[in-house]
């Protein structure tokens, strides 16, 4: 089953002019996801009902800061949905300063109602203290990110083999463990986001050596025709996994993992493996994005 891509606007029903009807945008409620569900489920047609229901769940569990969308936005007419931009807000430290991130993802919008599709994106892109980022859109949503103001802050990605890097500074690996408590190394940020994608199904480690402790977070994904790999969710810093690639890697291999997926602008000096310029990602707001911060990210709490 195909999935669909982390932003595309979805138009697939037969082109008719619309109705001289009342068409409104408004926040996500509880009372909307069924009829939400019905709506994708006919809208893109390559996907069966429990795949948008599962993707219903994960919003359901998700917490977004107080005073944001839990699920996002819908576009209604005359009280039936048309039209829907899901949004995953969270917090994330920068700089050593609490600030916003949002995930925008599924922006559907039935074909009749074309017209109010940029009223509904920029409904979910009002906050203007949050960094929203797009991971890999498809080619015909990149002129109207454009015209949202998004821009590019990463050109690819580097399949790496870690456990191949020669230059690996030694390091205790361990997972994290689930009553792990904050101290001098491991902030209460850093403490809740391994825990809570470790419930999204991550691969959440602790790196020690004599200069301290350092967080990781990796997604592992094993996919049909593919060898199995995990991808670079977070690191407080991109060098610290090139320091200790060799370890982490023989870590991750031992349970099934030998290539790591990272977010690049190049191939990564120190680290074996390939670079594609095929996965660029784009963001919009006050923060730009750093290589190596991918959590809570649609990937990651859509599982896909």
């Amino acid at each position: 089953m195909g999935h669909p891509p982390d932003l595309a606007l979805r138009t697939r029903e037969p082109e008719t002019s619309a109705p001289t009807l009342k068409v409104r945008c408004r926040e996500i409620g509880t009372a909307d996801l069924e009829r939400i569900v019905d709506m994708l489920t006919e809208g893109y047609q390559i996907s069966n009902r429990d795949f948008w229901g599962r993707r219903i769940k994960r919003l359901s569990e998700h917490s977004p800061p107080p005073g944001y969308p839990k699920y996002g936005f819908l576009l209604e007419c005359d009280g039936t949905p048309v039209g829907v931009i899901f949004t995953l807000f969270s917090y994330v430290i920068v700089n050593g300063i609490r600030k916003i991130r949002c995930y925008p993802v599924t922006w559907y919008v039935a074909r009749s109602y074309r017209t109010y599709a940029a009223s509904l994106a920029s409904r979910a892109l009002k906050y203007k203290d949050v960094t929203y980022i797009i991971g890999t859109p498809i080619d015909h949503v990149l002129p109207i990110l454009a015209a949202q103001g998004y821009v590019r802050f990463c050109e690819g990605r580097f399949i790496a083999v870690p456990a191949l890097s020669r230059q690996s500074e030694p390091v205790h690996v361990e997972l994290a463990a689930p009553n792990l408590q904050a101290d001098s190394d491991i902030t209460p940020f850093e403490v809740e986001l391994l825990s809570r994608h470790t419930g999204y199904g991550c691969i959440s480690l602790i790196c020690t050596n004599a200069t301290g402790k350092f967080p990781f977070v990796f997604h592992p994904l094993r996919k049909r025709g593919l060898v199995p790999f995990a991808r670079l969710v977070y690191c407080r810093d991109f060098d610290d996994f090139i320091r200790f690639a060799g370890a982490i890697g023989r870590f991750l291999v031992r349970r099934g993992y030998p290539f790591v997926v990272l977010d690049a602008n190049g191939p990564v000096r120190g680290l074996v493996g390939v670079y594609s310029n095929n996965f660029p990602k784009h963001f919009k707001g006050p923060d730009r994005p750093r290589l190596g911060d991918f959590a809570y990210s649609s990937r990651v709490i859509f599982d896909y």
